[in-house]
């Protein structure tokens, strides 16, 4: 018996990165899923292969910075699937890398909407949901930056995302009473095509690199595997944590 068998997950982000490789790894463990991203293309992609090996997706393309589209995969899920036990909101954005005076406060606004207002929108839904449900996990894709560290330029990334931990935190106390598990992610650097825009030269790259205690950053997979590990019962009595999964970034110094 695979370990999200008979569950339904959204997964937000789902086009590409982690969010690709957490839909496709959750698949093969068993979970029908609701996959959204704001392209439609992408997520067909994500969708086909997901098929094709036998497994159970729906697709709904938009902005997680919609509250009608927050709703809207929270009702996919109920209308195709009748439960929603699992949510994994990963969608997320950058923004512009700048230092903070030069920072536009339309920028500002953006980050924040999409990384930071799109969660408390998405938990809005999914927690009456879970309810109904009887239990549940959610988890919120963070990062470092702005917890273990601070990166020149990064303020409005940072500050978003570390809003996600208190988020966590604060909804883990609300919400474990009724068995809901509410866990943050943070991961170190990832090869993704959000992290390709800050490490876009070789030299960059292996700077970045060795930022790291393992001297290498992440596959999305490896990321996708400690999603699972929160999304399923292995991790049971795990509720209110930022979770590190930064190859050893937070504690290196060489």
């Amino acid at each position: 018996m695979t370990s999200l068998s008979g569950k339904t997950a959204i997964i937000t982000g789902a086009s590409s990165g982690i969010g690709r490789a957490a839909a496709l790894l959750f698949a093969t463990e068993g979970a029908r899923l609701v996959i959204g991203a704001r392209r439609q293309a992408g997520l067909e992609q994500v969708a086909d292969e997901i098929r094709q090996a036998g497994g159970d997706v729906t697709v709904l393309a938009g902005d997680v910075g919609d509250e009608d589209y927050c709703a809207g995969l929270v009702e996919v899920a109920r209308q195709s699937y009748g439960r929603l036990d699992i949510a994994f909101n990963n969608a997320g954005m950058l923004g512009d890398l700048v230092p903070l005076p030069e920072m536009t406060p339309e920028n500002w606004r953006q980050v924040m909407e999409t990384n930071l207002t799109s969660a408390f929108l998405s938990a809005r839904h999914q927690v009456p949901a879970m309810l109904e449900t009887g239990s549940g996990s959610i988890i919120f894709t963070s990062t470092f930056v702005g917890h273990t560290a601070g990166m020149p330029g990064m303020a409005a990334y940072a500050a978003s995302k570390a809003g996600l931990i208190g988020l966590t935190q604060v909804l883990a106390a609300e919400c474990g009473p009724q068995n809901i598990r509410i866990n943050a992610l943070l991961p170190g650097g990832v090869d993704t095509p959000m992290a390709a825009d800050v490490a876009n030269t070789p030299e960059t790259r292996d700077f970045v690199c060795g930022l790291h205690a393992l001297k290498r950053i992440a596959r999305p997979e490896e990321i996708a595997r400690s999603a699972l590990f929160l999304a399923s019962d292995a991790a049971s009595f795990v509720s209110g944590t930022a979770m590190l999964v930064d190859g050893g970034l937070s504690i290196n110094r060489t």
